[in-house]
């Protein structure tokens, strides 16, 4: 199997080193560039063919907003996969990165192990236009892209655990429907052993990275993926209420 080709871009040369040397390591990615600045970036970006860019946002010359906008000049084909990696988290700034076509966005200090995860994971994934933009029930987009897209929009961060609880949780209730009326005996159990936790923890993350969604306002874009009406911001939701209708409506687009 070809390697994964992976483009650095922040200007802390320590934590730019530090994170090359530790991808440098695994078998199955190849640092094919790295850089400080958002020029220095765009010109990399155009001499290597990069699978994935790992982008700060905060950097002299051209800032990583910048760099999002110049790649949508660029054909389709030749664009990485982007992930975001900033200590930035402020709502407007994931919003925009998120409209620009970024598929993750990690706040620093960032735990490697799951960053390389999401390397892995962006590759994995079907490739989408995203000056088109990225819809939840878009045809080509595979589960974990959709639920991506979804999470993104309503806000919830994909650094905090109950991000990846959520996408786990909806992933077991959607292959198994069963699951959610036993969601204390065999949901959270099921994903606390997956990510070697307790279910109390599993618990609430989720309930967390809800309140997370609830908080910024943003439940509308659950109206927008799914197309009517599904929530209501005064009115939160139970962590097997949240679970079952995005499971539900999921599953609709998957069986339409």
């Amino acid at each position: 199997m070809s390697s994964i080709r992976i483009i650095l871009v922040d200007d802390n040369d320590e934590l730019r080193a530090y994170m090359s040397q530790y991808f440098q390591k695994q078998q199955d990615i190849s640092v094919v560039g790295e850089a400080a600045n958002g020029l220095d970036a765009l010109k990399l970006i155009k001499e290597k063919q990069a699978d994935v860019l790992l982008l700060d946002i905060i950097m002299p010359s051209l800032d990583g907003f910048g760099v999002l906008e110049q790649l949508q000049h660029l054909p389709p084909e030749k664009r990485p996969h982007v992930i975001a990696v900033t200590a930035l988290g402020r709502d407007d700034f994931i919003r925009r990165a998120v409209d620009l076509g970024v598929m993750y966005y990690m706040i620093k200090p960032v735990d490697l192990p799951v960053l390389l995860d999401r390397v892995r994971e962006v590759v994995r994934q079907r490739p989408s236009k995203p000056s088109e933009g990225r819809s939840v029930s878009a045809p080509g987009l595979n589960l974990d892209d959709r639920l991506s897209n979804l999470f993104l929009g309503m806000g919830i961060p994909a650094h905090i655990k109950g991000y990846q609880y959520l996408r786990e949780a909806i992933k077991l209730v959607i292959a198994t429907p069963s699951m959610i009326g036993g969601i204390t005996k065999e949901l959270y159990p099921a994903i606390a052993h997956r990510f070697g936790t307790t279910s109390s923890k599993v618990e609430r993350a989720i309930r967390h990275a809800i309140e997370v969604a609830w908080s910024r306002g943003r439940v509308d874009t659950l109206d927008k993926a799914f197309g009517c009406e599904v929530a209501q911001p005064e009115e939160k939701p139970t962590n097997g209420e949240f679970i079952a209708l995005i499971a539900d409506k999921l599953s609709m687009d998957h069986t339409a």
